[in-house]
C-alpha cells in the first residue's frame, strides 16, 4: 500500500483503520443476515462504470436507510463480506466478514473497500463466483438467521462452471441468491458479441431469473444505468435484511 509522503505514525493509523474494517465475524456473534456482496468486475465494465459501481456500494452501506433496517432486526446486526469476480479463477475477497451494528462499523467497512484497487479485468464466470461465495460462508463460521449471496453483474456467464448448477447447490445448502442486473448501455451499443453478452434475448434480468437467483424469496432488481447503482443497492440490501423466512 502506498502511503505517499505521510509519516510512519499516520501510515500506521491508516492501516489500523483499514484492518479494523476487515475483522472477521466470529461464530458466537449472531446476526440477522450474512450477506456476500459479489461484484462483477469483468472486462465489459470500463473504469468509469467500475467507479460508479464501487461508489454505489459505498453509498448504500453507509446510508441511513440501511442502518435503520439493521437496527430493526432481532439481533440489530448484519455481517457483510465484499468479493470482486471476473473469469474462472478470478475471485478475491476485498473486504472480509465484518459485523455492522452501527454507522461507525459501516464507515470502517467502506474505508477498507474504497482503499482497495480493482481486483480483475477478465471474462465472466458467474458460477465460479457463486462457488467462491459459498466457500466464504463455510470458512466464516457465522451464526446468521439468513445467508444471502448478492450478485451484481452486467452480462451472461461465458466461462467456468454452469451457473444453474452452482445456484442449485447453493440453494440446497440454505443460501438465498439475489441479483442486481445492470443494463450496460455503452457495451450494448458496441454491437457484436459484447451486445449479446450484456443484453441477451429477453434481457439480462430474465437471464438472472432463469439461471442465477434461487431460494425462498429470491429476486432480481434490474437497473438500466450504472449511475443508478447506489440507489438500487440501498433498496436491495434493505429488502434482504428485512426478509424473514
Amino acid at each position: 500500500m502506498r502511503l505517499g509522503r505521510a509519516g510512519p505514525g499516520l501510515g500506521l493509523a491508516i492501516l489500523a483503520l483499514i484492518f479494523a474494517a476487515a475483522s472477521t465475524a466470529r461464530g458466537d456473534e449472531a446476526v440477522d443476515a450474512a450477506i456476500v456482496l459479489a461484484a462483477d468486475v469483468s472486462r465489459s465494465i470500463d473504469n468509469e462504470e467500475f467507479d460508479l459501481q464501487r461508489r454505489g456500494y459505498a453509498a448504500a452501506i453507509v446510508s441511513d436507510k440501511l442502518m435503520e433496517a439493521v437496527h430493526a432486526g432481532p439481533h440489530g446486526a448484519i455481517a457483510l463480506a465484499y468479493v470482486e469476480w471476473a473469469g474462472e479463477g478470478e475471485q478475491a475477497i476485498v473486504v472480509d466478514w465484518t459485523v455492522l451494528r452501527n454507522s461507525t462499523d459501516a464507515a470502517k467497512f467502506v474505508a477498507a473497500l474504497t482503499a482497495s484497487p480493482r481486483a480483475f479485468l477478465g471474462r465472466t464466470a458467474i458460477g465460479s463466483a457463486l462457488d467462491f461465495a459459498m466457500g466464504i460462508f463455510a470458512e466464516g463460521g457465522i451464526t446468521a438467521d439468513r445467508k444471502v449471496i448478492d450478485v451484481s453483474g452486467d452480462g451472461t456467464s461465458n466461462q467456468g462452471r454452469a451457473v444453474a448448477q452452482a445456484r442449485d447447490d447453493a440453494v440446497k445448502s440454505g443460501v438465498v441468491i439475489n441479483g442486481l442486473s445492470i443494463f450496460n448501455r455503452r457495451a450494448a451499443a458496441e454491437g457484436g458479441y459484447l451486445a449479446l453478452h450484456t443484453n441477451p434475448p429477453g434481457g439480462l434480468a430474465k437471464y438472472y431469473r432463469d439461471n442465477v437467483i434461487g431460494g425462498p424469496g429470491a429476486f432480481v432488481l434490474p437497473i438500466d444505468d450504472f449511475a443508478n447503482f447506489g440507489e438500487a443497492m440501498i433498496r436491495k440490501l434493505t429488502a434482504e435484511i428485512a426478509s424473514r423466512d
